[in-house]
C-alpha cells in the first residue's frame, strides 16, 4: 500500500466528472488500498479516487459511531456508487474537505440516503445511511460528479480551530 498525494482545488480533476469503472482487478484493488491508507493517514472519514488524482468513480469511508468510540469503525468501499433514494429532509451541517485544506462550510444534505455501486469484486451492493454516514456518502458522490462542498456550501469560512472532521 501506498500512501498517495491529495489532489486539491483547482485541480482539474476536482471539477470532472469520474469515469465508470469496468474492469474489476489487481490494479483497482491497489487503487483502493492506497486509498484507504491515504484517507486515514491524512486523517479523514472518507476519500474519492479523484481526490488522489485518479478520475475514477471509486469512494471509501471509515465511519466510527458518532456517540461512542467504543464501536469498531465501519470501512465501507464502493466502486461507481449512486444515490438511489434520498429522504425529502435536509438537514446543514458543517463540512470540511481533504482537497479543500483550511476551510470549512455549512452544507444541507439529506438525512437519509439509499446508495447502490459495487465492491472491489465488482458484486452489487447496496447501504442505507442516516445522519452523519449519509453526509460522508454524499460528499464523496459529489466528489466523483466534479462537485465539491464549496459549491453547495451557503457560506465558506477559515475556523480558528478544527470545527469538523475532514470528508
Amino acid at each position: 500500500m501506498t500512501i498517495r498525494n491529495l489532489t486539491t482545488f483547482p485541480q482539474p480533476v476536482l471539477k470532472q466528472k469520474a469515469q465508470t469503472v469496468e474492469v474489476f482487478d489487481e490494479d483497482l484493488k491497489r487503487l483502493i488500498d492506497d486509498m484507504i491508507e491515504t484517507m486515514r493517514e491524512a486523517p479523514g472519514v472518507g476519500l474519492a479516487a479523484p481526490q488522489i488524482g485518479v478520475p475514477k468513480r471509486v469512494i471509501v469511508i471509515e465511519f466510527g459511531h458518532e456517540d461512542d468510540d467504543s464501536i469498531p469503525k465501519q470501512l465501507f468501499v464502493m466502486v461507481n456508487p449512486e444515490i438511489v433514494d434520498s429522504s425529502g429532509e435536509q438537514v446543514s451541517g458543517i463540512e470540511g474537505c481533504l482537497s479543500v485544506p483550511g476551510f470549512v462550510g455549512e452544507v444541507d444534505r439529506a438525512r437519509v440516503v439509499t446508495v447502490t455501486g459495487q465492491n472491489a469484486q465488482g458484486k452489487k451492493i447496496r447501504v442505507r445511511a442516516e445522519g452523519w454516514l449519509a453526509r460522508i456518502f454524499q460528499h464523496e458522490i459529489d466528489h466523483i460528479n466534479g462537485v465539491l462542498y464549496t459549491d453547495r456550501a451557503e457560506e465558506i469560512w477559515q475556523p480558528e480551530q478544527e470545527e469538523t472532521d475532514s470528508i
